[in-house]
């Protein structure tokens, strides 16, 4: 719930994360409601929802301001009255104390009012308690809006919740890939996707990657498991080595994450992606342990300043060229002294150089005896898209380098 929703100026993706979550349970969801702060639209809202649900989920409008409406308009929607639960109030006037503060003003204390009977649902990563009440076979679940709060609420407060529900135990589990996209993942197993029941597949794309889930319902998750295992593994050996990693994290995780356990340096030399390829990598915990530093190596003059490129290279192949990529890889490793080197040239747009098109990019990786090139048309894509798929090709050489699979089609180019 919330104004700024609908106004556009936040993304909501509390839906998104509530509506995974209750995936894992098999919980349909069929409506999704966004409502301003206003309390004759939030009312009508928990009519609707009332009438036609058999679970609602709210997030956002649990503050001490005049615009969080949502637990006054739920109440009243079921015909319960607020009371002031002493429990969570104890709580937040000992968070009051911790922070320094000598009075717990009115205001705040409103956020600790609570349908009379609901059960709390602390919140440990906020001020604003959550809430869960049955009333008349409707299960209402109330959660604070801001993502750092609701995300960590749906792991530790809702989820025990929904498991208590469920007659059943469901287990999910991702099997991650780069490579292939979700249309042609999707006409691949189209057919098997359509046999089965119980487990299930489904794919989902993410930025520059995608995923599918198998989905199993058994009274026990060892037996789920049981029932899962052939189909992750026809699934796996179906996709070979484009299914990068089941469940974890995102590609760029996942090649860190291999870096640390080999005991490999990488250094970077970045042209068109203007850094961006270290911050994904320096995004990920303990990423200091791989890597030893890079360049943004944006102009010609910088590439030959700061790695040497020869001038006279830059002149007859362009600093978009397969050729300048191998120099970029092969001397940020050099100069770092690293186990491999990265490097990315390109154009990512609006421009074209009169040469190439945009969306013309070469990504390369040196160890010191070879060095690999990837020529990527991304063409018709954002400035923002080509430079995230030129860091995934990245990821992507890189982890197929440590784990052993070929590089690139040809072969090492030096």
């Amino acid at each position: 719930m919330g104004t700024e929703l609908l106004l556009g100026t936040t993304i909501n993706t509390d839906a998104a994360d509530v509506a995974v979550l209750l995936s894992e349970y098999g919980i349909n969801v069929y409506w999704q409601t966004v409502v301003g702060d206003n309390p004759g639209r939030v009312a009508e809202a928990v009519r609707r929802a009332r009438g036609r649900a058999d679970l609602i989920i709210t997030t956002g409008g649990l503050g001490p301001t005049c615009d969080d409406l949502t637990k006054s308009a739920l109440a009243e929607g079921f015909g319960i009255p607020l009371e002031l639960d002493r429990g969570e109030e104890a709580w937040l006037r000992g968070i009051w104390a911790e922070r320094g503060y000598s009075e717990l003003t009115p205001n705040n204390l409103q956020q600790v009012w609570l349908p009379q009977g609901s059960t709390p649902l602390r919140n440990d990563w906020g001020t604003a308690p959550g809430c869960y009440f049955e009333r008349e076979g409707v299960r209402v679940i109330m959660l604070p809006g801001p993502p750092g709060e609701l995300r960590p609420m749906l792991e530790h407060r809702v989820r025990p919740i929904l498991a208590a529900l469920s007659d059943g135990v469901i287990v999910s589990h991702n099997i991650h890939f780069f490579g292939i996209g979700e249309s042609e993942m999707e006409y691949r197993l189209r057919s098997y996707m359509q046999e089965l029941t119980n487990p299930t597949l489904a794919p989902y794309a993410k930025p520059g990657e995608c995923l599918v889930r198998v989905t199993a319902k058994a009274s026990t998750a060892a037996e789920a498991e049981e029932m899962m295992a052939p189909v992750i593994e026809r699934v796996r050996r179906e996709f070979g080595d484009l299914a990068y990693g089941m469940d974890g994290t995102d590609l760029a995780g996942h090649t860190v994450r291999l870096l640390i356990e080999r005991g490999v340096t990488l250094a970077c030399a970045e042209s068109c992606t203007g850094g961006e390829l270290q911050k994904r990598i320096t995004d990920v915990p303990g990423a200091s342990a791989a890597l030893l530093g890079g360049m943004v190596v944006y102009t010609n003059m910088a590439k030959a300043s700061l790695l040497g490129v020869p001038e006279r290279l830059l002149e007859e192949k362009g600093a978009v060229s397969r050729e300048v990529a191998v120099e970029l890889a092969r001397r940020v490793r050099e100069r770092l002294g690293s186990d491999l080197g990265v490097g990315i040239t390109g154009l990512a747009g609006p421009d074209g150089d009169g040469a190439h098109e945009v969306g013309t990019v070469f990504i390369s990786l040196a160890d010191g005896e070879h060095v690999w090139v990837r020529e990527k048309h991304l063409t018709g894509r954002s400035r923002a898209l080509v430079r995230l798929h030129s860091c995934q090709h990245a990821f992507d050489m890189l982890r197929r380098y440590l784990s052993g699979l070929s590089v690139t089609e040809g072969g090492p180019e030096a």
